[in-house]
Formats: structure tokens, sequence, C-alpha cells
């Protein structure tokens, strides 16, 4: 006959009388879960530390911990408060501080162009940014699932409300690295309503650009408006520009003496440039002028383009008074139709001309 088998050995179930008496059954315990009240950790660690090495310091520690914001399973006390102040200013301090060292670092470097320079720079400092945000999230310790019943909505509210901030970051970013504005160009750009702004670039920001005109007005133009209206950019290739002076002169004056006249005005400015030289063109015959065009170019566009005009006028002035060259007036050839009115009047008037003279008579003798 074989042996009766164990229950325990065989499997077969045992009673609460069996298993509690039994010291050979094994009874699972429930591991409990912990429970994070706290979503800075980090504060707690820095209060462990700082308690472990001075008793006094400790106690003001647990005081300050003390004074705590309960918000559901969220606990906030006024020393969580203290450490991250202290650690976003640690944070931004070293950032800062990093971005200079980054900036400076770049600048020496002679391979790289101005554009290039600052773009580097902008990359660079977005990087240290990052890493600093995470860091500063990592020792704090913040447990990021915390905010994440807000995540949906908080995204939501930076796409609508940072929209046009992030387009003006990436359209500054695609105009340095396209290289079509920089900063020392010299552009003219139309608003919306037709306004034409003329000046040069000082500095291509995150949101915006520094535009700087000869009055020294500062215009912030926002980079997309660079991306989507038309740029007239002056020094994008070549800092060679085109000026045109317009001219009129008699018809009476000798067209091939003034046009001399005219090259020898523009070639009497500093800023003109010789090659390219100087050319006078026969733009139209007018109503009471022969109208020309001179041509004249200079290399330096950020000096402004009225002045040139207006030292080769004043040349021209001189040259002109000396040679005997006629600037003339608007002349208009009046031409009366005639009807029965105009007739009466003429009529009128030269009877009342003529009973005049009748009435005065001669004069005394002498």
């Amino acid at each position: 006959m074989s042996a009766p088998l164990d229950p325990a050995a065989a499997g077969t179930p045992l009673s609460d009388s069996t298993s509690a008496v039994d010291p050979g059954v094994l009874v699972p315990v429930p591991t409990p879960t912990p429970i994070d009240d706290q979503p800075i950790s980090g504060a707690d660690g820095l209060k462990n530390a700082v308690a472990s090495k001075s008793g006094t310091i400790g106690d003001i520690i647990n005081s300050l911990d003390s004074l705590a914001l309960q918000v559901g399973g969220t606990r906030i006390s006024v020393w969580d408060l203290i450490v991250i102040m202290l650690v976003l200013a640690l944070v931004i301090t070293v950032a800062w501080a990093a971005s200079k060292f980054a900036a400076r670092v770049i600048g020496r470097m002679s391979r790289l162009d101005t554009t290039q320079h600052l773009l580097a720079e902008k990359m660079v400092s977005l990087v240290i940014w990052g890493i600093a945000i995470l860091v500063g999230i990592d020792v704090l310790g913040i447990d990021l699932t915390a905010f994440a019943v807000f995540s949906g909505a908080f995204g939501l509210a930076i796409g609508f409300g940072l929209q046009k901030t992030f387009g003006n970051l990436i359209a500054g970013i695609i105009l340095l690295m396209d290289k079509s504005i920089k900063p020392g160009d010299v552009i003219a750009i139309t608003d919306q309503a037709g306004n034409s702004t003329f000046g040069q670039i000082r500095r291509i920001g995150i949101r915006a650009v520094s535009l700087t005109t000869r009055d020294q007005k500062e215009y912030l133009i926002p980079n997309e408006n660079l991306m989507i209206n038309q740029v007239e950019n002056w020094s994008y290739s070549s800092k060679n520009v085109r000026i045109q002076v317009p001219v009129g002169i008699s018809y009476n004056a000798d067209i091939v003496k003034a046009e001399e006249l005219m090259l020898e005005a523009a070639r009497g400015v500093k800023r003109i440039l010789a090659a390219p030289p100087p050319t006078a063109w026969l733009d139209s015959y007018g109503d009471s002028s022969v109208n020309f065009i001179i041509h004249c170019w200079i290399t330096d566009p950020e000096e402004g383009t009225g002045n040139v005009r207006s030292a080769v006028l004043k040349n021209l002035w001189h040259l002109f008074h000396e040679h005997g060259i006629e600037i003339p007036f608007p002349q208009r050839d009046i031409n009366l139709r005639q009807n029965e009115a105009l007739r009466d009047l003429i009529e009128a008037m030269r009877e009342s001309k003529a009973s005049n003279g009748k009435n005065a008579g001669p004069g005394p003798e002498a």
C-alpha cells in the first residue's frame, strides 16, 4: 500500500486553520505601494543633507518645511519655494555666463563670417538654455508626471499664444542660414500700407530685425515680415548702388556743353565712383525744359543717398551759372477761345479807353 500523500505536497488547498498552524506553508504578503506626496524631492534631499551637518540650521529648515500648502496630493512648503528660487537663480546665472563665454569663443573664429557667427551664437545659446532647463528640473527632482493632466491644455495654449514668437524665431534662423539678409545690409522694405522704409540692419534678434534709418530712427521689423514681404536689399551680392539725379535745362541751352558740365559736377563728389563712371542721359523733352538724368555709382549706401544727390546739384548750380546754362521756369502758352462775351468785354474796354482820352482834353500851355 502506498503511503498517504501530504496535502501540501500534493497541492491540495488548505483550510484557514491548517495554514495558520502549519509552518511549512508560505503565505504571500502584499507589498505596500509608496505614495510620494511631494513632487519636488530635491528640496528633501537638500534638507536632509543640511540637517545632518548642523542641527540649528536643520531646525530652521524644518520650521520652514512645516509651513506648507496641500493641494490634492501635492504638498508645497516655504522651504520648497526657497529651493526652487535658488536653483532657478543658479541655473539662469550659469546659462547666461555660458552663453556669453560661447559667444566670445565663436567671435574669435576667423573662418566664420558675420552671418555664420550670429547663427552659431544663436544655436549654441538655444542648446545651452535647453540643457540648463533639463538640469534644473533634474536637480529639483520634479516629477514631470504631475503635469500630465495639464500637458494637453498647456501645449494648446503655447501653440496659440506663442505661434508668432516661434514663427519669428524660425524665420530669423532661416534668414541667417540662407544669408539673404545679414547685419550691415542696407535694405528698403514696404509695409502693407505701401510705406517704404530705408535703413541699415543693425541686429537680427530672436523676434525682430533692428533697422536704423539715416535720422537714427530704429524700426523693429518682425522676422516673418522679411520672409513674406518684398525686400529690396542694396548690398546682397554687391554694395554698388546707382543714384539718379534728374536735371532740366532750357531749350535755348547748348545740350552738349550742359552734358559735359553734368559729368564734371558728378565727378566732383568724393563718394561717387570713378569706375563705373558717371553718365548723363537725355530723358525727355518736357513742357518747359529738356530733361536729363545723371547716373552715378556709390559703394557706401549706408551713408545715405540724398546727400550725394544734393552735392551733385550744388556743383551743377555753380557750373551752370559760370557757363550761362539756364534752368528754366515753367512756361505756358494761353489760348483764349473767341465767344460773344469775350468780344463784348474787349469792345467795352476799348470804349472806356477812348472816353478816358477825350475827357483828359488838351494840357495847359507852357
